[in-house]
């Protein structure tokens, strides 16, 4: 696990968010992640649905289900889902400003609360499908977070989760100035490797049905941002001030550590499935 040498709080998290709120809605929209690209020829945005409809898959949502998303964003991921799946979805997030975007842009079946997943106050067993799209990095306790996911999954439950990794053995040059910089930067708690997400998926209880590397298929969301990001920067006077001014613009250096991350190895993407089995089965051995 690497843990970055000044430690991040949910407090941290949210004012990360908060802060540069503008720039994230600005450079890449409401979709806070990564695009999934299948053919190269997508748009940003086709790319970024895709990769949440590739997760609706993965779940296999069925009209009626009951969803939780973990680490909501704007929202945007939950209507979709539900727009297009069926679902009722409720979604959580430590930011202020977007949970604010997500009540503007208020849907039926989709309830956004502000409030940490770690203290959710959900009802046990009272959710058949759950997904965290790029936010278990941001989480402080990591085992908690899979813990308080299996509690309030049904049994049979799915759960679904796109994680930013580290490289397995990671060498010390790609930790100290790749991955310990991008934790900091952005406000990551820890970063895990797959065999630390399948450890602590195990320990909750969860059966691992399925485990994707998609890395190659995102990496291109970094370069993207880049290119949006020195646009704006160029032609916006409001968005130099924010990020020049701004407590949290260093993360601005992070998209530089990110592409070189991904072309060197040192990050991955990956996309976890996982349900929950009867409270009596126990928990089976991580798939390859």
């Amino acid at each position: 696990m690497i843990v970055p040498d000044i430690s991040q709080s949910t407090i941290a998290v949210a004012d990360h968010y908060d802060e540069l709120d503008p720039i994230y809605r600005r450079v890449w929209g409401e979709h806070v992640h990564h695009g999934l690209w299948t053919t190269g020829v997508e748009t940003p945005m086709e790319a970024v649905e895709a990769l949440v409809d590739a997760v609706g898959d993965r779940l296999r949502l069925e009209p009626g289900d009951t969803c939780v998303d973990i680490g909501c964003g704007y929202g945007a991921t939950a209507r979709r889902l539900s727009a297009t799946r069926g679902a009722t979805v409720t979604g959580f997030t430590l930011s202020a400003e977007q949970a604010q975007y997500a009540a503007a842009h208020a849907v039926p079946d989709v309830d956004i609360q502000l409030r940490d997943w770690l203290a959710n106050g959900l009802p046990d067993a009272s959710a058949d499908a759950a997904w965290s799209i790029e936010s278990s990095e941001h989480m402080v306790d990591k085992p908690q977070f899979f813990a308080e996911t299996h509690r309030v999954l049904a049994p049979g439950g799915r759960f679904v989760i796109c994680a930013w990794l580290a490289e397995t053995d990671a060498s010390r040059w790609k930790v100290r100035h790749l991955l310990e910089p991008i934790c900091r930067e952005g406000r990551l708690p820890s970063m895990g490797t797959r065999e630390d997400y399948e450890a602590m998926a195990t320990a909750a209880g969860f059966t691992i049905t399925g485990y994707e590397d998609v890395s190659r298929r995102v990496s291109r969301t970094w370069m993207i941002c880049a290119r949006r990001l020195a646009k704006e920067l160029l032609a916006d006077r409001e968005t130099r001030r924010l990020a020049l001014g701004a407590r949290n613009r260093i993360f601005g250096l992070s998209i530089l550590r990110l592409i070189l991350a991904y072309r060197t190895g040192a990050m991955r993407y990956g996309i976890f499935t996982m349900t929950k089995g009867n409270e009596d089965t126990g928990a089976s051995r991580p798939a390859e």
